[in-house]
């Protein structure tokens, strides 16, 4: 049986009340979870976070511009097939030959044709209930994609190719499947059907001081509280690809290894800018930002 319990985070991950209340009806009803929202806000963590904390098998199917179901569910490997036909053929020559030393499959055998079925993270979570199975970025997918996992996500199974073979899983059974959208592209209406929808909405600063203390619980407030100050700062001069949760994370885990004085100067400076913006045009604009006031980012950064 699936794991039920209502999860409301770790010690790694801050799960929110609304997000941990969506990730329970999915998990209960056997649904897929389709989590949107701007990058960096946690959308991929959670299936991670959520394995490692309940100790699961974790499968991950990473989208992109070329993925289709038979990378996802399964694929018949057409060239072992062949080879080890000609290979059982082979055998059979040396066999009337009087040759005793045979050639080898591996053992496959060519007329079981589930041999050459090579199993992708759908199948493989299907076949393990209790798993936790990961579509990361649907959007970035052909269109058809999604669109091709309407009835393995209303059926709950796959058909294998060329074996005819059956993964089936019972409503109550069904992996934890978490499904993210940047929202490059808008998915489609009857795929979304077929999911529990929850948008992350980017978090607030109190939100924020919770997460930076889950990852880091030892760095000084001062560094927070003037670090967090020039990242919001800089989330509000539209930039074209404002700086997310995760890049704030990142910068933090560079100017904590100084002492607190040497991180403020750090972070004062700019110092590990790249960590943040990561557009030539929105560089541009703060190293201009900065020549044009000075004086703007240190009193930002500049604790009480």
């Amino acid at each position: 049986m699936a794991n039920k319990e209502f999860w409301t985070g770790s010690d790694k991950y801050l799960c929110d009340r609304d997000l941990a209340q969506s990730f329970h009806i999915a998990r209960t009803l056997g649904m897929p979870l389709l989590i949107e929202g701007e990058p960096g806000t946690g959308k991929t963590e959670l299936p991670i976070q959520y394995a490692a904390d309940q100790n699961l098998e974790l499968f991950v199917y990473p989208t992109g511009s070329k993925s289709n179901v038979e990378q996802f569910v399964a694929r018949f490997d057409h060239v072992k097939y062949l080879r080890d036909s000609q290979i059982e053929i082979l055998n059979s020559q040396r066999e009337e030959k009087g040759l005793e030393s045979k050639l080898s499959t591996g053992g496959r055998n060519p007329e079981n044709l589930a041999d050459y079925v090579a199993m992708g993270p759908a199948a493989k979570a299907y076949s393990k209930p209790n798993s936790v199975l990961l579509i990361d970025e649907i959007d970035k997918a052909p269109r058809e994609f999604p669109n091709d996992l309407l009835y393995a996500l209303s059926h709950r199974k796959f058909i294998m190719p060329e074996s005819g073979e059956t993964i089936e899983v019972s409503e109550n059974d069904m992996p934890a499947i978490i499904i993210t959208s940047n929202r490059e592209q808008e998915l489609p209406t009857a795929f979304k059907g077929r999911c529990i929808y929850h948008y992350i909405h980017f978090p607030g600063e109190d939100t924020m001081r919770e997460i930076i203390a889950k990852h880091y619980p030892k760095v000084s407030n001062q560094i927070v509280d003037v670090a967090m100050d020039v990242f919001y700062h800089l989330r509000k001069i539209g930039l074209e690809r404002a700086p997310t949760t995760r890049e704030l994370l990142n910068w933090l885990k560079y100017v904590k290894t100084f002492s607190t004085s040497e991180a403020i100067d750090k972070i004062q400076k700019l110092e590990g800018i790249g960590a943040l913006i990561k557009t030539q045009t929105d560089l541009e604009r703060v190293q201009k930002q900065i020549l044009s006031n000075p004086t703007d980012f240190q009193k930002r950064s500049t604790p009480n």
